[in-house]
């Protein structure tokens, strides 16, 4: 079942202010970028020995973890990027009452999605043995949503994944990435390149929740629904966003709303597995694809 395509294009006007806005967003996160270069420290917050050594109860069944503690959230950037591109929306969840934010910086040198979904892996299970949580959930951007999207499904990634968000990720492939014919890693994010079918293989009993976002306006994600997840065996939710582009979708103020409504729901729809629509700013619940 697929996310209907737009009956009309954009109005000029609102393209417009979409670019000059995308060009807003570079100037700024080129400014930011060099804060984000280095990889985040945190301290040795294991919750006892035992559990540092692979013994004891489940991180979730920790009685020092509250159960009402609301899980981390891991961000993971786009292509030639870095965790910098988070700091809006890591402000706001913040503000708003998440303890456990962390990013993931991957080498721009990364050639394989396979091999970026490996570091996830082992990054998330070190963030659940420091926290003492069973689960997380991630916030991915472009490229950085396509790799955690393989972790979850083709890495066994949904026994620790709770929610997984994207923004404006290329879960069919996209037509146009730039130095596509230069870079494997961008070659893998076109339509019909190996780890975007192994996506679209059988996913049964993942436990994994799938939010993602699409603007109308993404210029990288060619056709724009190319963003959406379209899988049968998945609960995914797709979120359209109006007015804004591929380099906006992290750090404008609406999409951060929704991205903090998105994770406050803490267990999966009770319904078939199956996509559902719905649109932001002025975000409303879901309903079920025909």
């Amino acid at each position: 079942m697929k996310t209907p395509s737009l009956p009309f294009p954009a109005p000029p006007t609102a393209l417009l202010r979409a670019t000059a806005l995308e060009l807003f967003v570079l100037a700024g996160h080129a400014l930011l970028y060099p804060t984000g270069i280095a990889g985040e420290r945190h301290p040795d917050r294991r919750p006892n020995r035992d559990q540092a050594a692979g013994e004891g109860p489940e991180p979730a069944d920790h009685p020092d973890i509250a159960p009402t503690d609301r899980p981390p959230v891991v961000f993971l950037h786009g292509f030639i990027d870095n965790r910098s591109v988070f700091v809006l929306l890591r402000r706001s969840l913040a503000r708003h009452g998440w303890p456990h934010l962390e990013s993931l910086n991957y080498s721009p040198l990364t050639s394989d999605i396979r091999t970026a979904a490996e570091l996830l892996d082992r990054h998330i299970e070190e963030i659940c043995a420091r926290t003492g949580h069973h689960r997380v959930d991630i916030v991915g951007h472009s490229l950085g949503g396509l790799i955690a999207r393989y972790y979850v499904q083709r890495l066994a990634g949904d026994r620790r994944v709770r929610t997984l968000v994207t923004l404006g990720t290329p879960h069919s492939g996209t037509a146009v990435a730039p130095l596509a014919g230069a870079l494997p890693i961008v070659r893998q994010m076109r339509r019909g390149s190996a780890p975007v079918e192994e996506l679209r293989l059988p996913a049964p009993g993942c436990r994994t929740r799938f939010v993602s976002f699409w603007s109308e306006l993404d210029r990288v994600i060619v056709p724009a629904e190319a963003a959406c997840v379209d899988h049968p065996d998945l609960d995914a939710v797709n979120v359209r966003v109006t007015g804004i582009g591929h380099l906006a979708l992290p750090v404008h103020p609406a999409v951060a709303a929704a991205v903090r409504q998105a994770l406050e729901e803490a267990e999966p729809v009770q319904q078939a597995p199956g996509t559902t629509s719905r649109t932001a700013p002025g975000t409303t619940r879901p309903t079920p694809a025909a």
